[in-house]
C-alpha cells in the first residue's frame, strides 16, 4: 500500500521540482527563455497567418466575373473618394506647416505608417492582446501606436525578431489622456474587463461635470495628443454614460468601442520618424 501510494505522488512530486525549479532561476534565465520560447512559436504563427491569407485567396477566386466587375466599380467610387481627400489632407498639412512658422510653434512629430497583417488573436485573451507578422526587422520600436481606419488599436508591449505584441485599447493596462468632442478638457480613459466575444468597452474618468452624454446622445471620445504617445485627435470610441463620480468633483462612465475591432486583419504601426 505504501507503495502504491508512493507511485501516485511521484507525478505531483516532479510538478513540484519543476515549479521550485523555476522560481530559483534567475530574472534574467526566465526572460531569456521566454524571449526563446516566443520566437520558437513565431514561424508557426507567421505559417498559420499566411495559410489564412492563402485560404482567403482562392475564396475570393470562385466568385463569379459578374460579382468581380461589380466590387470594381465600388472600388473605383471609393477610391475617388480617397483621392479627394488626400488631397484636402495635402492642403491642411500645408495650412499647418504655414501656420506653425508663422506662430513659430515646434512641429508635431511625424510618423512612418508601417502595415502589418494580425497573425494571432487568442480566444482567452481577445480583448488583451494580439500579434502582428512584424517587428525589430521592420523598425517598430516598443510603445508605438498602432490604429485602423476606425481610430485606435492600441500600443506596441513587445517586439521580436519577426513579430510584435500589441495591447489593444480594450485592455485594462491601457491608458491614456482623451478629449470628448471638441472640449479640450482632458479625461483619462482606460480599458475595461471585457469577456471574449462581447461587445467591447473601456471607462472613463475625470470628465468636467458640465458634459452630459448617454446611449441617446453619445459623445465621441478621441485621443488628447497628451502623453507624446498617440496623435490627437484619433477616434477611441463613444461615450454612452456618464455619472457623477464618489467625490462629487468629476463625472465617470462607459466607452462602446466600435465593433471591427474584433475583427481586425490589417493595422498600421505608427513609427515616430524622430523618437526623441
Amino acid at each position: 500500500m505504501p507503495s502504491k501510494r508512493f507511485d501516485q505522488a511521484k507525478p505531483f512530486a516532479a510538478l513540484g521540482i519543476v515549479v521550485l525549479a523555476w522560481l530559483l532561476l534567475p530574472v534574467v534565465v526566465k526572460s531569456f527563455l521566454r524571449v526563446s520560447f516566443f520566437e520558437m512559436q513565431a514561424p508557426i504563427q507567421a505559417a498559420a497567418a499566411y495559410a489564412r491569407d492563402l485560404q482567403e485567396y482562392w475564396t475570393e477566386r470562385a466568385h463569379s466575373k459578374h460579382e468581380l466587375i461589380r466590387a470594381g466599380k465600388d472600388l473605383r467610387h471609393v477610391y475617388a473618394g480617397y483621392e479627394f481627400q488626400v488631397q484636402q489632407a495635402d492642403a491642411l498639412r500645408a495650412e499647418i506647416a504655414r501656420l506653425e512658422q508663422l506662430l513659430r510653434l515646434p512641429s508635431n512629430p511625424n510618423y512612418r505608417f508601417e502595415p502589418a497583417r494580425v497573425a494571432r488573436r487568442d480566444l482567452s485573451g481577445w480583448w488583451q492582446q494580439l500579434v502582428i507578422r512584424k517587428g525589430a526587422n521592420f523598425g517598430i520600436p516598443v510603445g508605438a501606436p498602432v490604429v485602423y481606419s476606425g481610430g485606435v488599436v492600441g500600443r506596441v508591449r513587445e517586439v521580436h525578431a519577426y513579430t510584435a505584441v500589441v495591447d489593444l485599447i480594450t485592455s485594462p493596462s491601457v491608458r491614456l489622456a482623451a478629449n470628448i468632442g471638441d472640449d479640450s478638457r482632458p479625461v483619462s480613459y482606460q480599458g475595461g474587463l471585457n469577456p471574449p466575444l462581447a461587445p467591447a468597452r473601456g471607462l472613463v474618468e475625470f470628465v468636467p461635470p458640465d458634459i452630459f452624454a448617454s446611449a441617446t446622445t453619445p459623445k465621441r471620445l478621441v485621443t488628447s495628443g497628451l502623453g507624446g504617445v498617440f496623435p490627437a485627435g484619433l477616434t477611441i470610441g463613444s461615450v454612452t454614460r456618464l455619472e457623477a463620480s464618489t467625490d462629487g468633483l468629476f463625472k465617470s462612465g462607459e466607452v462602446a468601442l466600435d465593433p471591427r475591432l474584433s475583427e481586425l486583419t490589417e493595422v498600421t504601426v505608427l513609427v515616430p520618424l524622430n523618437p526623441e
